[in-house]
């Protein structure tokens, strides 16, 4: 069977690991794909399409016969974290790992992946993204190896540097690297976050109405992962006559429902809303950028 990676994954990993690095990771990715099927002994179904932006999903079967998905991702997007943090969860608000391989391919409980939160209506797609997240928000194992918040961000900082000169981008980058030193200066908790959470990394499943998928794990506190969820469908915020307002109020019902600090989880939303923006002005994405800086600008 021909493996051949969707578009939407061929894109985002040139503006992730840039276009060399992304072209040498497709140019390997059907042997890549063959050694994963093989090592599992899966039948391969079809490919998930338009999939995600960080790796090939396919749906397989095992030897005998449970649907399962089996997830292909560069090294660089870390799948032994990602194994290791399903792994702590066990199936707990997420997807279950049912195996891995030593080229960091995993064996995943099949959900159904057309069918996310951003399914749902908006007000019951948040009361749904919110019940998962708590589950994920537990202690992480003893020497864990998991990247914390400021560590991540600290990179993310480091690239944003220089938007701070850019005439459309520059005080709200200004503002956003400032909130972001303050909020790590201070972290009041170490707990096992997502690390990517919103709408769309939850699917509906069969052992359990959602499961979330996709997690970029770190350690850190919650109002880091929830700064993602605050923004989702960001295009309908936008749109709206009252936009601002709506956004403001739904960063504090967040808060407010899973006992986060208001300011703490308003200034992750506005550094990560800020990052994105700036990540796509450099990818040349400028409608997507404006969206974003605009939405920060509210906050």
């Amino acid at each position: 069977m021909a493996f051949e990676p969707p578009q939407r994954l061929v894109r985002a990993l040139g503006e992730t690991y840039g276009e060399a690095v992304a072209a040498e990771w497709l140019g390997r990715l059907p042997g890549l794909a063959h050694s994963a099927v093989e090592h599992s002994a899966t039948e391969v179904e079809r490919t998930v399409a338009p999939g995600g932006r960080g790796s090939l999903v396919l749906l397989v079967r095992r030897p005998d016969g449970t649907p399962a998905a089996l997830k292909i991702a560069p090294s660089a997007a870390r799948p032994d974290a990602e194994a290791r943090a399903l792994a702590h969860w066990d199936g707990w608000g997420a997807v279950r790992l049912l195996d891995t391989a030593d080229d960091g391919s995993l064996v995943l409980e099949r959900l159904h992946p057309e069918v996310s939160l951003r399914s749902l209506p908006e007000a019951k797609a948040l009361l749904e993204a919110a019940g998962i997240v708590r589950r994920l928000w537990v202690e992480p194992p003893a020497e864990h190896g998991f990247e914390t918040v400021a560590d991540r961000t600290s990179a993310q900082a480091t690239a944003m540097e220089p938007h701070r000169a850019d005439p459309a981008a520059g005080a709200l980058t200004e503002t956003a690297l400032e909130t972001r030193a303050a909020l790590v200066a201070h972290s009041p908790e170490t707990l096992l976050l997502h690390g990517c959470f919103r709408q769309g990394k939850v699917l509906a499943g069969d052992r359990a109405p959602w499961l979330a998928v996709g997690p970029e794990p770190l350690v850190g506190e919650r109002a880091y992962d929830l700064a993602r969820l605050a923004r989702d469908r960001v295009e309908d915020l936008v749109a709206a006559s009252a936009g601002a307002s709506a956004a403001r109020r739904r960063v504090n019902r967040l808060a407010d429902s899973l006992e986060v600090d208001r300011e703490r989880l308003r200034g992750w939303t506005l550094f990560r809303a800020v990052e994105s923006g700036t990540r796509a002005l450099t990818a040349g994405r400028r409608q997507d950028a404006e969206l974003l800086l605009e939405f920060a600008g509210w906050l």
